[in-house]
């Protein structure tokens, strides 16, 4: 006992002079700086006043909006002015303020004083004087002019213009309670698709009525030379804007695919959360890509060919589907936590994004089967590569869980990541695909084939015909929800696949519902298309690794052979046997090794080092695909059959 309490006064000092040593009683030492907040929380009070906001987007060479706006003001001092920050559908703090540029406010003509936040970079204080009734605002905001800057969203053929990313808005109130009159100025000639209804035109002028801030945001335009409006049903409008008049080329057969799809959307949920919908849909190889929900549209960007190429463009015609389903998933049907009184109050949360997301993600492909935007066969094939991604393509499921992967868009800014496979990366979206697959098993089978997810759809989405406001859920309306629709223990269920670290893959709804997971030598058409879009060799179960074809590592399998034999994304494969860099060969050489072949001999360069490396597989090309299990149709066929 004395050599423990010995040892434990030792221990006592020791610490004490090893703190000692670590702040010298000599040093200075100051105290936390308190940080008070400078803006005003927003009240659910109504703004005095509209906001008047010009928008002109006619200096398409150079890709420059010109923003003008007029805020009422009721009083001299301290006004704050908020750039949006939370992206509503980009889940995070996206907005892009590093693009906004040459602010200017005024009062009477007379310039103001202000500053920014020195907390928040999206709030800016203007001191307002005695006398003055309204405040100007005047800024540019620039779109990218290049790849590494970000998404371009003006060419001199078209532009994507956001609200969001084209105006302020006074701190202090919900969105929903400010009223704002806004108008766009195109160039002369150019067509304005929207879901907001213009009440004036002239020349390239287009004014709307004024409606709330919070549904000016959720209504952005596009705009462009060449334009289609292509009716879809009494409601439902597809616009369409291409770099060239030939984009615009839709067959009968193409336009009667959409219009399956809206209804069989309407058929599965019941309601429609919009007085009116418009699918926008800009086909352009020069503005930057998009897919973005709003409760009565959503931005929809692809490369050209999606008209013209329909057989090579399977994912870009999965697009519309997904965005589509988000007006009742995610837009009407929101996260309690997710939900926000304005677009900076901290933070959006995304607990439940497994369900905004991963509800939609299982949609958009179930919509896209049952409406023939998608083949049933190419749906599957679709499903297929989702479930290899998470049986094998995954190995970072044995230490994070799904829900953990919904803080990524705050926590990974959606960045490029070294070793996805590992980190993982919102993997809430296609996991949560597989799960909502199974979910729909487990109902069929524990009701002897009487009800279907679909019979939750109608519950959870179909109330409130034309409400384009937000409802609102928590996971315990899930679970419940669910319970009425059939009873089972969907707690538990639910707990075991998304907040613990899942021993095994969601793979049920697949391998219980009449198929289960193969890997075959011959891709299937749904690689093929996905390898042509990207220009790439996907060989994630042929090595581990995918490859550009221009040599260029994109992805690497954590502790797969191309991992093990130290090739890294952003490696460049120079050649491949002694010879020069050929996709071709690199998938002959890989089908050479299967078995006892030799191993592929790769030269790789990284930075200005030149090494060859062993690929050491030797089973062969593999692609994975679903094949079918046992006589007659089974619980996935059933999901995938048209309504």
């Amino acid at each position: 006992m004395r050599r423990v309490a010995l040892a434990l006064i030792l221990s006592s000092c020791l610490s004490g002079a090893a703190a000692a040593q670590l702040v010298p009683p000599l040093n200075s030492k100051p105290e936390a700086y308190s940080k008070p907040t400078r803006v005003p929380a927003a009240r659910d009070v109504p703004f005095p006043g509209t906001v008047q906001l010009t928008v002109d987007a006619t200096d398409v060479t150079r890709g420059i909006f010109r923003i003008r706006e007029r805020v009422p003001v009721t009083a001299a001092g301290d006004l704050v002015m908020l750039y949006p920050k939370w992206v509503p559908g980009g889940h995070s703090p996206r907005g892009d303020i590093k693009n906004v540029t040459g602010i200017r406010f005024s009062a009477n003509g007379q310039p103001l004083k202000w500053m920014r936040d020195p907390l928040d970079v999206f709030a800016f204080h203007v001191t307002v004087p005695q006398g003055a009734t309204a405040v100007d605002v005047e800024f540019q905001y620039v779109s990218s002019t290049a790849d590494n800057q970000g998404r371009t969203v003006m060419t001199p053929e078209m532009s994507s213009i956001q609200w969001l990313s084209l105006s302020m808005y006074p701190a202090g109130y919900y969105v929903r309670q400010i009223p704002v009159q806004a108008s766009v100025i195109v160039p002369s000639g150019w067509k304005v698709a929207t879901a907001l209804r213009p009440n004036a035109q002239a020349a390239g002028r287009v004014d709307y009525p004024v409606t709330s801030y919070e549904i000016l945001v959720d209504s952005p335009l596009i705009a462009g030379a060449y334009h289609r409006s292509i009716p879809l049903s009494g409601d439902v409008t597809l616009d369409v804007i291409g770099d060239t008049p030939a984009e615009l080329a839709a067959t009968p057969e193409q336009i009667a695919a959409h219009k399956r799809l809206v209804e069989q959307a309407l058929k599965t949920f019941g309601a429609q959360h919009y007085d009116h919908y418009n699918l926008l849909l800009t086909i352009s190889n020069n503005l930057g890509g998009i897919g973005l929900e709003h409760h009565r549209s959503s931005e929809n960007g692809v490369k050209r060919g999606y008209f013209t190429d329909w057989e090579n463009k399977l994912r870009e015609r999965n697009l519309l589907p997904h965005e589509y389903s988000h007006s009742w998933s995610g837009k009407y049907r929101r996260p309690a936590d997710l939900w926000t009184p304005d677009y900076n109050t901290v933070p959006m949360e995304g607990s439940l994004l497994w369900v905004y997301e991963g509800q939609d993600q299982f949609w958009g492909y179930v919509l896209g089967a049952r409406s023939g935007m998608l083949s049933k066969q190419d749906t599957l094939d679709a499903i297929a590569s989702t479930a290899a991604t998470y049986s094998t393509g995954t190995p970072g499921r044995v230490w994070r869980p799904l829900v953990d992967t919904t803080n990524d868009p705050t926590a990974a800014g959606r960045a490029p990541q070294p070793w996805r496979s590992w980190q993982r990366s919102e993997d809430y979206y296609s996991e949560g695909q597989l799960i909502w697959i199974d979910v729909d098993r487990i109902i069929r089978q524990q009701s002897g084939g009487k009800r279907s997810i679909d019979d939750f759809a109608k519950a959870f989405y179909g109330m409130r015909d034309r409400d384009y406001g937000e409802l609102t859920y928590t996971f315990d309306d899930l679970a419940a929800t669910l319970n009425k629709v059939q009873p089972y223990d969907w707690r538990s269920y639910l707990q075991r696949r998304v907040y613990d670290v899942a021993a095994s893959p969601p793979l049920e709804g697949i391998s219980q519902g009449g198929y289960t997971l193969v890997f075959t030598p011959e891709p299937t058409k749904w690689i093929k298309s996905a390898e042509k879009s990207a220009k790439n060799n996907d060989l994630t179960y042929s090595g581990g690794f995918v490859v550009g074809n221009d040599g260029k590592i994109s992805s690497v399998l954590w502790d797969g052979p191309a991992f093990n034999a130290g090739i890294t994304v952003g490696s460049q494969v120079t050649a491949v046997n002694g010879r020069d860099f050929d996709g071709d060969a690199l998938k002959a050489a890989i089908r050479a090794a299967a078995g006892n072949g030799p191993a592929p001999e790769l030269l790789i360069h990284d930075g200005d080092v030149y090494r060859t490396v062993k690929l050491d597989w030797h089973g062969g090309l593999r692609y994975p695909r679903l094949q079918k299990v046992g006589k007659g149709p089974g619980t996935l066929d059933a999901l995938l059959a048209p309504r």
